[in-house]
């Protein structure tokens, strides 16, 4: 029996002496013990309670048997979708499936099915009629009110009707779970259980609440959901937060209690001390390992929740705003424990979490009252409040380079740059260049135009371009020659072909092409999904444009890689719709040349086709 591990079989239930486990928890990931799967966190937190976990990894979804591998458990089935949403692991933007899946052994597809909480819920009720069954993880989390869904380009009601079960978890679920465990085996129905932050239960009886628009008006009404929306935005604090309530008709209400307050830094420690076996399950060694692990392994998370506020991004909704660290000590003995391990060669992937500098609250004023609900703290500007030292953080980066046996650590869950700018002090940008750099930053400007920044919640393209002047001034402090790498989005809302071609002449300016341009992927849930579906900024009530066929997509997209010979058509109907015509030709400033230009004009820019070619060899040395 592989006692690293939680049981995986009934056998090793039964070889512990449980014939009956407290929970069974149904993933939809191949079981990976390490605390970067969600997985892995609420188990293991369970377990330290004294409840006894069963595992089920992929099941088989077609057969009922593959969710009775442990029989029925005493408190309840745990679902979850796994680390993503399974629509988002399947398809791409464009909705064509995905080739590969990181979370499954031997990055193989297809070992989940679509919408897997749905279906593994509703497998669980077809078996066990009257067993609570609770949902967690992010699919569950975005979609526990009713939402767009861009796969099916519609409404779809709260996961919580469809899927058949009793309650969500949402957000990162360590306080709501133990309450739930604690209910449960006190022996209150689940249908009673409607009193913990951070859950979503239903019920016939409509509670005390600020009621959302109806599921009826929101399929009728695209401006009903932006309102919604809005009303959720501003109540996704664990401090403010309000009761909100949605109506289903003759089928009941689906009520949202507000979020679970954050984790002290001790809890943050304790969750992260927990015996994890930090790598997947043995069983996959022979299906060809799991390659999600790769990155991750050796990567330390600092932090979770993000002041960002990027409206494109679903953390607000699932991890919220305030800031949660855990302390040195607890990362330093992560990091030690690291040199125990056979395949670590000393080198630390990443410290940090969705935002790498943030190493504490927004403000002060966060750890009291919690977030204010109708201000960012960097966007439009930085608040005057916020707290931009990097003094922690960069004495943590210290710590961490002077364990010996650590060669190199680097940062690549990101920095905020208008969070850096905002810090008077250049001693973080210096280190940052000097020692956690690998001749490339990546960061996310996303864009240029203000306008479509607007949109994203992203600061002007100014304040880019002053970071950019002062990471190169820190890497001539260093000595070092490096680079900093945009991430770049096409198709966001608010981006018109005229913005799109914009930013394809930036690009034709940097000198370089990026190898990834992220296209806007409407996933459920964000500030910039609702304005998709709505065609409606939800901030303001005002109409914002969106650019929703394959076509425009494909062509926004296209421009950003102008130079692949593939894209050349789109890149040039997107010029000729943008009205753009003198990006093509041969001049320095063009984009594509005409095709099929005749021996007279080749002879009249031959120089300049001369000039052209020796700058792409310049460029092939440079490697």
């Amino acid at each position: 029996m592989n006692t690293k591990f939680l049981p995986v079989t009934k056998e090793e239930m039964e070889a512990r002496g449980i014939w009956q486990p407290d929970f069974v928890y149904i993933c939809g990931d191949a079981y990976v013990d390490h605390p970067s799967f969600g997985a892995a966190i609420i188990t293991r937190l369970l377990e330290s309670r004294g409840y006894s976990v069963g595992m089920i990894a992929q099941p088989d979804w077609r057969k009922k048997e593959s969710i009775a591998v442990f029989g029925e458990p005493r408190l309840g089935f745990l679902v979850s979708a796994g680390n993503m949403d399974s629509m988002v692991n399947h398809y791409t933007v464009a909705k064509k499936h995905r080739k590969q899946d990181a979370y499954s052994p031997g990055g193989k597809m297809g070992l989940r099915p679509d919408r897997a909480v749905t279906v593994y819920s509703n497998l669980i009720r077809q078996t066990y009629k009257h067993t609570p069954i609770i949902l967690g993880g992010i699919e569950a989390s975005l979609r526990r009110l009713a939402h767009y869904d861009y796969w099916s380009d519609g409404m779809k009601r709260s996961v919580l009707m469809d899927a058949g079960a009793d309650l969500i978890s949402y957000g990162m679920g360590e306080r709501s779970i133990l309450e739930i465990a604690e209910a449960l085996d006190k022996g209150f129905p689940v249908s009673s259980i409607t009193f913990i932050p951070g859950t979503v239960y239903k019920t016939k009886e409509m509670p005390k609440g600020e009621l959302l628009p109806s599921y009826e008006q929101l399929c009728e009404n695209k401006k009903a959901y932006a309102d919604s929306f809005r009303i959720q935005y501003e109540n996704t604090d664990a401090f403010s937060g309000k009761v909100l309530i949605e109506d289903y008709g003759n089928r009941g209400y689906v009520v949202q209690n507000p979020p679970a307050k954050p984790l002290s830094q001790k809890e943050m420690d304790e969750v992260y001390a927990l015996p994890y076996a930090r790598t997947y399950h043995p069983m996959y060694e022979k299906q060809g390992k799991i390659p999600a692990i790769e990155e991750i392994k050796f990567s330390i998370t600092s932090n979770r929740g993000c002041f960002g506020g990027c409206n494109f991004c679903a953390l607000t909704f699932h991890q919220g705003r305030i800031v949660q660290t855990r302390s040195h000590a607890s990362i330093i003995e992560e990091a030690k424990s690291y040199m125990t391990e056979k395949d670590f060669k000393g080198y630390i992937h990443d410290v940090g979490g969705p935002t790498a500098d943030f190493r504490h609250p927004a403000c002060k004023k966060q750890e009291r009252k919690g977030v204010c609900t109708n201000r960012q703290c960097l966007f439009p500007k930085p608040c005057k409040n916020l707290d931009t030292d990097h003094k922690d953080y960069l004495e943590l980066l210290r710590k961490l380079r002077n364990i010996s046996g650590v060669k190199k650590v680097f940062i690549r869950s990101g920095i905020r740059f208008d969070y850096v700018n905002a810090d008077t002090s250049s001693a973080f940008l210096d280190e940052l260049a000097k020692y956690h750099v690998s001749g490339q930053l990546r960061v996310a400007p996303e864009h240029v135009s203000d306008e479509v920044l607007y949109y994203m919640g992203k600061p002007e393209h100014a304040v880019y371009q002053q970071f950019f002047k002062k990471f190169e001034k820190a890497n001539a402090r260093s000595g070092k020659k490096q680079y900093v790498v945009p991430y770049l989005m096409s198709s966001h809302p608010g981006c018109t072909i005229t913005e799109a071609v914009k930013l394809a002449e930036y690009v034709r300016d940097m000198g370089f092409m990026p190898e990834q341009v992220q296209d806007f992927y409407p996933t459920p849930s964000t500030m910039s999904t609702c304005m998709y579906y709505t065609g409606i900024d939800p901030r303001t009530g005002k109409k914002v444009y969106v650019p929703k066929t394959f076509k425009e997509k494909a062509m926004q997209r296209a421009l950003l890689q102008y130079k692949n010979p593939e894209n050349y058509e789109l890149v040039k109907e997107a010029l000729l719709l943008a009205g753009r015509k003198d990006l093509i030709g041969f001049d320095k400033k063009c984009l594509i040349r005409p095709r099929g230009a005749g021996k007279k004009e080749q002879r009249r820019n031959k120089p300049v086709e001369k000039k052209k070619k020796s700058i792409r060899n310049v460029h092939k040395r440079k490697g």
